[in-house]
């Protein structure tokens, strides 16, 4: 008896899972068989790929525009006495190091900055 009872305890949880998940979203298809069946959608909750995206490029285009503005030199001191303070300020220090791409571009832009 204590064994169909966990058998059962086992199903039931399955199946609140799966209703728990499908009413963040489902999706109907058709299986193998034929049959119609309604499955919980697996779309990607939390922070999506195009939100990361859109922060690297405002990331990359804060970078750009601050080296083209202060200039090398001025823009090198700054990330250097970032990186003398706290954690925090050491990790800005670290994202706003001056890299390739942000070397390039800002040479590309710097003349039509006026």
């Amino acid at each position: 008896m204590d064994q169909a009872q966990r058998s059962f305890h086992k199903r039931e949880q399955a199946l609140r899972r799966k209703h728990i998940l499908m009413a963040k979203g489902y999706v109907t298809r058709m299986s193998r068989n034929g049959i119609i069946e309604q499955v919980p959608d697996r779309h990607f909750s939390g922070i999506g790929l195009r939100l990361v995206l859109r922060l690297v490029l405002v990331v990359m285009a804060f970078k750009v525009l601050a080296f083209a503005w202060l200039g090398e030199t001025q823009y090198l001191s700054s990330v250097d006495n970032l990186s003398q303070g706290a954690i925090h300020e050491k990790a800005g220090a670290w994202f706003m190091q001056a890299d390739p791409v942000t070397r390039a571009v800002a040479g590309f832009i710097t003349p039509r900055m006026g």
